[in-house]
């Protein structure tokens, strides 16, 4: 069966929607982004090269510097920044009793480990955290989190993830699960390299 479609003149600079559809609200007829006028740009000035990454990746950089707004606009409502939510979720995932040695949190949020002392002693004096003794060893420490610091994580992450998605609200499930699963095969990669 063949669908036909009567062309229509649209002025794009006044039309006020995101997108135009036809039939299906999965069949896109018009819609441009950003990176579409970069990408024409380039390919106009250096036709010689190949700009079809830009495609994919600027997309993910842009989605990236939305999903950083997002992020803070979540931990700020709930009086953290990104750091600190690194640090409490870390540790509210351990699940109970919620704590981990100072060497299991530098593992899990990259950072060095004057740089975890820093944030460990931070989090401390907001009562967020506390040291206690590690009592399989006699010099070390764990980190666990307060009854303040798991509810701050835990608002800061229903936070988040209400953020996070309104930022993916454009897709279906299936969408999702396909992107989720792309995006697994870029990355891996780089997850798995040792060291």
């Amino acid at each position: 069966m063949e669908s036909s479609v009567t062309p229509i003149s649209l002025d794009v600079k006044t039309l006020d929607i995101k997108r135009l559809h036809i039939d299906t609200t999965t069949t896109l007829i018009l819609m441009e982004d950003e990176v579409d006028r970069l990408v024409a740009a380039w390919r106009r000035e250096r036709p010689d090269l190949d700009v079809e990454p830009l495609e994919v990746l600027s997309r993910v950089s842009r989605l990236a510097r939305h999903l950083d707004r997002a992020r803070r606009l979540a931990f700020t409502e709930h009086g953290l920044e990104s750091w600190e939510f690194d640090v409490l979720t870390a540790l509210r995932r351990a699940g109970t009793p919620y704590q981990l040695s100072p060497g299991q949190l530098l593992t899990q949020t990259l950072v060095t480990s004057g740089t975890m002392t820093n944030r460990i002693d931070r989090l401390t004096k907001k009562g967020l955290v506390e040291r206690l003794p590690d009592p399989s060893d006699r010099r070390g420490v764990l980190v666990r989190l307060t009854d303040e610091g798991k509810d701050r994580a835990d608002q800061a992450l229903a936070g988040l993830l209400a953020q996070e998605r309104a930022i993916l609200g454009e897709l279906t499930r299936a969408q999702r699960v396909e992107l989720a699963g792309l995006l697994r095969q870029l990355t891996a990669p780089f997850d798995n390299i040792p060291g």
